[in-house]
């Protein structure tokens, strides 16, 4: 038919070009493992990147074709988001923070055929290696020769591959519904589940997340993504600052809050993104280090991974000019789903609704649409009634890698059901109230662990809180909340109850407290809460 649009491919190769013709100087630094840096630029990175993709190709690997990575954030991690897909290969990160046997299982079950793996980090791939059957083993950063691995596997060493090939000219032509990447989801239930992600998928979702309603990037930014590059894609930030030709800042292994504000103000970093705990430890050092660091070029902060409570959230903005940001997403997600941005209607209100505005999740990114339900259908938006959050869009997951069984996490019409219990108010800000199996339920009443939690780390005594369901003989469950105080703070029980009482109906209110030393904690830094429960699982109240 006459008169329609160019079927134009949307894959990860364009977004590469594009950066590589217009963005020649901008800067790329890393933090290396001596906690030197690095420099380079756009075009020293399109080079290497180009010598990758033809170095993977000297390996034997081809379209479809996966190859993991074993990494922190550093710049050869960059090139490999892009080499990789490049030639038509699927980029899989693996979680380093994962146990040797689940990695094997996950190496095994994506069957990687190469994988570029850290020098610091060959210890860990060492266990995993005789459970797997990759066939190639390159290491970046390598100061101590090669490893001794199996007469099967070859050893590389990083630079002197790239130094062995030529750039490739002109990268092949790929459909962009074809797989580009792909993470492993290790939150539910079971054996890990994989996600691939489409070069369409990932396109649009770069897209969407460079707009000012989202990330709001440009060419101006200078971005930090403090959330590791081998989690939920960086949240997209890798993709999103090639795109837009933001300078880049990678902070290597070196995660610590006294190296990642020293890295902010060096070099005058105006955006970055990690989970709570990062900000939590960032939050305290800029308390005790207030003067000597300047970070007034930050415009922003995204935290997401777990429910952020609204007393940072003032803290940081009311103390230190620092403004956080809610996001909330999945694995599944790519992983983007809602941001927090203020809404225009309340930007002239009190502080209060404001800030009870931001700690929210937020509402829905364009292109994700979002419903809750309950055992009694789709729940109304009135920011109260409890459902599990449902969703769907071009870069939602529609089933998992080598499943054919997807248990029940989609519905017959076609929507991703995600575990979490939310609420949605009228201006479609989600509120998440639990995930499903933490969700407490007391003589059939629901209550919200999470929202207990991020009252309880808003008393200036405590540094983090988690609550989990106990046994009790008359309600079925009851909520015990395991605090940590701040180091040389006091609490009594008494006085935490004392502290959430206003804010929450009266049978909410834990039954117990226990100060514990430390919350355990997932690999990607939430809490834990199924060890809290072994922990406690004799733990009865009335």
């Amino acid at each position: 038919m006459n008169g329609l649009m160019m079927d134009f491919p949307l894959t990860l190769p364009v977004i590469f070009r594009h950066a590589e013709r217009l963005f020649p100087r901008r800067e790329i630094v890393t933090r290396l493992a001596d906690k030197s840096l690095h420099r380079h630029t756009f075009a020293d990175f399109a080079v290497r990147t180009r010598r990758l993709a033809a170095a993977l190709q000297t390996l034997g690997v081809r379209p479809g074709d996966r190859v993991a990575t074993l990494c922190w954030n550093h710049h050869q991690h960059l090139e490999a988001y892009f080499g990789i897909p490049l030639i038509g290969a699927v980029l899989h990160t693996l979680n380093l923070r994962l146990h040797p046997d689940e990695l094997s299982f996950i190496v095994n079950d994506a069957d990687d055929a190469v994988v570029l793996v850290d020098e610091t980090l060959l210890p860990l791939w060492e266990k995993v290696a005789p459970q797997t059957h990759v066939r190639h083993v390159v290491v970046v950063g390598a100061t101590k020769g090669l490893p001794s691995l199996e007469p099967r596997v070859s050893s590389h060493e990083y630079e002197t591959l790239l130094a062995g090939v030529e750039p490739i000219a002109n990268e092949p032509d790929l459909d962009e519904r074809t797989a580009a990447a792909m993470c492993y989801t290790t939150g539910t239930t079971g054996k890990p589940k994989g996600v691939l992600y489409s070069h369409r998928s990932l396109v649009l979702h770069t897209y969407a997340a460079s707009t000012p309603a989202v990330m709001g990037m440009s060419e101006a930014d200078v971005v930090l993504p403090v959330v590791p590059m081998f989690h939920a894609n960086a949240w997209g930030l890798p993709h999103v600052a090639v795109m837009c030709g933001s300078k880049l800042v990678m902070p290597g292994p070196h995660l610590d809050a006294a190296s990642l504000v020293d890295l902010f103000a060096r070099e005058r970093v105006t955006f970055t993104a990690g989970v709570p705990t990062i900000w939590m430890g960032i939050l305290q050092f800029l308390d005790a280090n207030a003067r000597v660091h300047d970070l007034s070029a930050m415009r922003a902060m995204f935290v997401g991974g777990a429910a952020l409570p609204q007393a940072m959230i003032e803290s940081f903005e009311k103390r230190h000019g620092l403004k956080l940001v809610h996001a909330w997403g999945m694995t599944e997600l790519t992983p983007l789903g809602t941001v927090s941005h203020l809404p225009l209607d309340l930007a002239d209100g009190p502080d209060g609704a404001k800030f009870e505005s931001r700690a929210k999740q937020g509402r829905p990114v364009a292109f994700v649409e979002i419903r809750a339900r309950n055992e009694n259908g789709i729940v109304p938006n009135d920011g109260q009634t409890m459902g599990e959050l449902e969703v769907r869009g071009p870069w939602v997951a529609a089933g998992y890698y080598n499943r054919d069984d997807t248990g029940d996490r989609f519905t017959d019409d076609g929507w991703f059901k995600t575990g979490d219990i939310v609420t949605i108010d009228a201006r479609w800000f989600v509120t998440i109230q639990d995930r499903a199996k933490d969700l407490i339920k007391s003589g059939g009443e629901w209550i919200s662990s999470i929202a207990l939690e991020s009252a309880l780390m808003g008393h200036p005594s405590v540094a983090e809180a988690a609550v989990i369901p106990v046994f009790s003989e008359k309600w079925s469950e009851r909520p015990l909340a395991a605090v940590v105080l701040k180091p040389g703070a006091s609490a009594s029980p008494d006085d935490l109850r004392s502290f959430l009482a206003p804010q929450f109906p009266k049978f909410w209110l834990p039954d117990a407290f226990e100060f514990i030393e430390a919350i355990p904690r997932t690999s990607a830094g939430k809490f834990q809460k199924m060890a809290l429960r072994e922990r406690f699982k004799k733990y009865h109240v009335a």
